[in-house]
């Protein structure tokens, strides 16, 4: 397991994941002020074609190299 990093270092293609470790989706955008270290929130594509969701910074679980896990399970 890797140790947790800063949602500063997150990069669009990192996997994101639900709290179970199953799939959701692949980061599309890092929604936040870098300057100010304000983190709003995650732009999630969920399929190859369609509109990416927007998960807000209270959903986001623990954050590791590669990987961004959620704090619920499902949608």
């Amino acid at each position: 397991m890797s140790d947790p990093v800063s949602w500063l270092v997150i990069e669009p293609g990192w996997e994101v994941v639900d709290a179970s470790g199953e799939h959701v989706g692949r980061v599309e955008e890092v929604v936040g002020d870098r300057e100010d270290d304000i983190f709003s929130g995650l732009q999630v594509a969920t399929h190859l074609l369609g509109k990416a969701d927007f998960v807000p910074a209270e959903e986001v679980g623990e954050i590791t190299e590669g990987r961004v896990q959620l704090a619920a399970d499902g949608d």
